[in-house]
């Protein structure tokens, strides 16, 4: 490490952040105010015309907002950064910026429950049309390009299966076909994996889980890579033409790699609204410190938990890269070789209702929809995250009848295996 190369733990503390230069507080201040006084009105102007970075109102910018934002830009390897009100919010704002009515995007049809629900309905109230590829096939997602397509999005690490996807032989798809490849990295977090560096152009987090790590905050995050070309085919007018509301500035023109950071926090977040409390991102901040420590403690006990499940009776099979025989280790290996994260799926042999019973009989596990905290937490998808989905659909996104989740804490392992063991011994 260098005063000008920092290694990762150390961007984890002080990337963006310096002791408060008014009362010199260390930790960064929540700075809990709606709005800020201008110096005049020449000084108002500049900030309201984009001629000048400043704080206007908490709704487009807040400074302990600012100083999360630095921290995951930096974690990530990215240009600038905008921190909102959730990871649903971050997806918004990023196809806000560079869809129009009547477009579409290709999507891996491993994601999120949440998000198949949020591309396959709610964005057809903006007529976005979301259509499916398979991410262990990269030529799936060429095959569904066409002229109103205008980007591909992925998760770097997929939810719930906990598989790796070639981030890589898909961004090769998006550079040939001139598309941004938007990467959902939320399960591996910039310890693991930094998918800027193996060919996206844009990130984004929900920091309500790993990031934040102690379940009580939400938000979400958008990275510019800064890497994308937003000018060349004329097809991300947001960013390419005059703005009206701006006299006229051409953001990609003017702001040049943080273009679309500042497109998504002034043309979406200024007029839709989802903004993080400065509360929030003062919690986010505080947890993206321990962030590598908890990292390769959930990794390490996730690979111990996995193991053991591979030789109990009740189950009939387990999805975890970090497993040799595992289909997706050579991915793992490649893309995270520090660790396989903190996810992972497992069948009972009993399908559905064992699914269920198995969860209910759980002592120290909490059974809730969520990933990423400090506890263990354990869910059945098939009946709750991707109940909305059809059955088809549920076990083309690694959510059937028969698969549980967990997301593994950084509790003593021989307590969170004692807990599956006596919980699995009722069934």
């Amino acid at each position: 490490m260098t005063k000008d190369n920092p290694g990762f733990n150390t961007l984890a503390i002080h990337a963006g952040a310096q002791p408060d230069p008014t009362t010199g507080a260390r930790a960064t201040p929540i700075y809990q105010t709606t709005s800020f006084v201008f110096n005049d009105t020449d000084h108002a102007a500049a900030l309201f015309g984009l001629q000048q970075f400043g704080n206007i109102y908490t709704r487009i910018m807040n400074p302990t907002q600012a100083v999360l934002e630095e921290r995951i830009a930096a974690l990530e390897g990215g240009t600038a950064a905008l921190a909102v009100a959730s990871g649903h919010a971050a997806q918004l704002l990023v196809f806000h910026t560079i869809m129009s009515p009547g477009d579409n995007f290709i999507a891996a049809n491993r994601l999120y429950g949440g998000s198949v629900n949020q591309f396959g309905h709610a964005f057809k109230s903006f007529d976005w049309q979301v259509r499916w590829a398979d991410p262990a096939d990269p030529a799936s997602f060429e095959a569904k390009i066409d002229r109103r397509t205008k980007a591909i999005f992925i998760e770097s690490l997929a939810n719930p299966g906990g598989t790796f996807v070639d981030i890589a032989a898909i961004a090769e798809v998006a550079r040939k076909h001139e598309l941004p490849l938007i990467v959902d990295n939320t399960m591996a977090t910039p310890y693991l994996l930094r998918p800027l560096e193996h060919g996206a152009d844009i990130v984004v987090h929900s920091l309500t889980k790993f990031i934040g790590g102690h379940g009580n905050s939400m938000g979400g995050v958008i990275v510019d890579g800064g890497t994308f070309d937003w000018s060349k085919s004329g097809k991300y007018p947001l960013l390419s033409e005059p703005r009206p509301e701006y006299a006229g500035v051409v953001l990609h023109q003017t702001f040049g790699n943080i273009a679309f950071a500042i497109a998504a926090r002034v043309l979406g977040l200024r007029d839709f609204g989802p903004a993080i409390s400065p509360f929030n991102a003062f919690m986010l901040v505080t947890g993206s410190e321990t962030l590598p420590l908890r990292m390769q403690r959930h990794c390490d006990n996730a690979l111990a938990v996995a193991k053991w499940l591979k030789t109990h009776d009740k189950i009939s099979w387990v999805n975890y890269a970090g497993l040799e025989d595992d289909p997706n280790h050579a991915l793992q290996q490649r893309y995270s070789p520090k660790g396989a994260g903190a996810v992972f799926t497992f069948g009972l042999k009993g399908g559905y209702e064992a699914g269920k019973r198995f969860v209910e009989g759980l002592e120290m596990f909490s059974h809730l929809a969520n990933i990423g905290d400090t506890r263990s937490l354990v869910i059945h998808p098939a009946s709750t995250t991707h109940r909305q989905l059809t059955s088809e659909q549920q076990v083309a996104a690694g959510a059937g009848p028969d698969v549980v989740r967990l997301s593994v804490g950084i509790e003593d392992v021989s307590d969170i295996i004692a807990d599956l063991e006596q919980s699995l011994a009722k069934l």
